[in-house]
């Protein structure tokens, strides 16, 4: 080293060597979710195909065992296309059911709401709520050619809906009656090097990836059937559509159900009253223990232990990235990428040793 030349310390070498590795998988990530961004229906339509196949593909291997592949792939989706819109059907008849008595209790829930809000410690001014009602009503009465085009943009999005929907079926059709098939062909396009590794983090992540998928539906039940009683049991109205939300929500971790539930007790508050309404909430801390602490652990046993804390991280960065979507898929999304690097990490780890 010539006399003057300024020495760069070890550290500062080792932060810079990782500064712009860094900067490659940053500017990689931040491409890879400009082009998901870009084409994002595609990749929800696929992610739906895959949960279908994960669901589906146990049942469609049983009956396959009387039936030709293909026939019992198509017995089975039909089968869960009809147990789906047995449910919705269902769920239409008791809200139609529900309807005149359900409106005739909400009048006499918001009057039974406005008279508490007046009573301490609220000290509400009588007539707030009903003045609230009137401004809402000529709110809707002046921008009603703004709410249609905003209704007619919104029938844009259920057609987008309905298309990611067919794809997601007609994915889960090839997926699962040749979905092994497919793998291996991808796996005989890539190089010798890296096949074995590829083959590992493969079968890690779609371990993960069903065994996540199964445990989650499962809390979700549970969820559900747990609601549906208690609110039966308490008299509120809507306690089967309200159930239905719970499972919904359940597939959003930690704050899916709390949402859906306090909807349930402000449902309870308008139609029963505050004691009801009470009751419910309670519900929501039993059921948040149950999910949090048995239902929720089970899952993730089956599929890859991750931390509360990075679960609620995932949560929340996935529905700032993606809104609900995002919500729902950061969680498998995160454990499946987990599970590879572990299964990945065994297997250097077993070089070495040998």
């Amino acid at each position: 080293m010539q006399p003057g030349t300024p020495t760069v310390t070890p550290f500062l070498r080792t932060a810079a060597a990782y500064a712009w590795r860094l900067l490659v998988v940053g500017a990689l990530v931040y491409g890879l979710f400009a082009v998901l961004g870009r084409f994002h229906e595609i990749g929800v339509a696929v992610f739906l195909g895959l949960v279908i196949t994960a669901l589906l593909r146990p049942v469609a291997d049983v009956v396959a065992r009387v039936v030709p592949r293909a026939a019992a792939v198509a017995l089975t989706l039909l089968g869960s296309i009809v147990l789906v819109f047995g449910v919705l059907t269902l769920v239409g008849e008791a809200v139609a059911g529900e309807s005149t008595t359900l409106v005739r209790e909400f009048r006499t829930g918001v009057g039974r709401i406005e008279d508490w809000l007046e009573r301490p410690p609220f000290h509400l001014s009588h007539g707030t709520l009903s003045d609230l009602q009137s401004k809402i009503g000529d709110f809707l009465s002046s921008h009603r050619s703004a709410l249609v085009s905003t209704a007619l943009s919104g029938a844009g999005q259920v057609v987008a809906v309905l298309t990611m929907l067919a794809l997601a079926l007609f994915s889960s059709v090839f997926f699962i009656h040749s979905g092994d098939r497919q793998w291996a062909w991808f796996q005989d396009q890539l190089p010798g090097s890296v096949r074995e590794r590829v083959t590992i983090a493969g079968r890690a992540a779609w371990r993960t990836f069903t065994g996540y998928t199964h445990g989650i539906v499962l809390v979700a039940a549970v969820n559900a059937v747990l609601v549906g009683v208690a609110l039966w049991i308490l008299g509120v109205p809507l306690a089967v559509p309200l159930a239905l939300l719970e499972f919904l929500a359940a597939f959003v971790p930690l704050i899916g159900s709390p949402i859906a539930l306090a909807v349930a007790a402000v449902v309870a508050l308008a139609a029963k009253g505050p004691l009801i309404a009470g009751i419910v909430i309670a519900l929501i801390v039993v059921i948040g223990q149950i999910e949090g602490h048995l239902l929720h652990p089970i899952v993730m046993s089956w599929a890859v232990r991750l931390h509360p804390l990075v679960v609620a991280i995932s949560v929340i960065a996935g529905s700032i990235a993606a809104g609900v979507v995002g919500a729902v898929v950061a969680v498998p999304l995160v454990s499946v990428v987990w599970s590879v690097h572990t299964a990945l990490r065994e297997v250097r780890r077993a070089a070495v040793l040998k």
